[in-house]
């Protein structure tokens, strides 16, 4: 029995074909896996959702005297920054204060609301100042005109434990705009 040469040929060819394709979806495969992981890993901060403002302790009430003076305390707590975790890190300042015979704190973000830098506290004036652009408030945050700042200072809700402890609802608005919006 005599081959055909041509049907050797076919028959090596659909080999070779086969072994090809074969090749392709095992290195197809194989490969899957890392690139899954990499753009799992690429698109993994986009997918989370901001944290909510929440209270976080800021001082006990014994801090803050009650001579309508406000005084700055910094904002401490925990933050992830994509995949890097950071215990115990300030994340921010307000200025706290209360009346005479007051165990009400009023709470103000110390971030301006114009370009976000810090406000200073003017003690001889006795108001506050931001040292970026000259914008000037009120002890209790109001705006003193005229002002580059588009909006009074950024109260922030405060709560007092009956340890004492202050919590501050603690938020970052968006600054520029006239109105108070919460960043996400």
């Amino acid at each position: 029995m005599t081959r055909d040469k041509t049907s050797d040929e076919s028959a090596a060819d659909r080999r070779g074909f086969m072994t090809k394709l074969l090749a392709v979806v095992c290195g197809g495969l194989a490969t899957l896996p890392p690139v899954l992981a990499g753009v799992w890993m690429f698109l993994d901060p986009l997918r989370r959702r901001g944290a909510a403002a929440t209270f976080l302790p800021v001082t006990d009430l014994a801090s803050v005297p009650d001579d309508g003076i406000p005084r700055q305390f910094a904002v401490v707590a925990d933050r992830v920054d994509a995949w890097t975790g950071f215990a115990a890190e300030p994340i921010g300042a307000v200025y706290l204060r209360r009346e005479k015979g007051s165990d009400t704190v009023e709470a103000l973000s110390a971030t301006c609301p114009h370009a976000g830098c810090f406000v200073e506290m003017e003690s001889q004036e006795r108001c506050f100042r931001c040292p970026c652009h000259n914008s000037k408030f009120t002890l209790d945050g109001g705006m003193v005109a005229p002002s580059p700042s588009p909006r009074a200072m950024d109260g922030l809700e405060c709560q007092v434990a009956k340890n004492g402890e202050i919590a501050v609802k603690w938020q970052n608005f968006y600054t520029g705009i006239a109105e108070k919006v919460a960043r996400p």
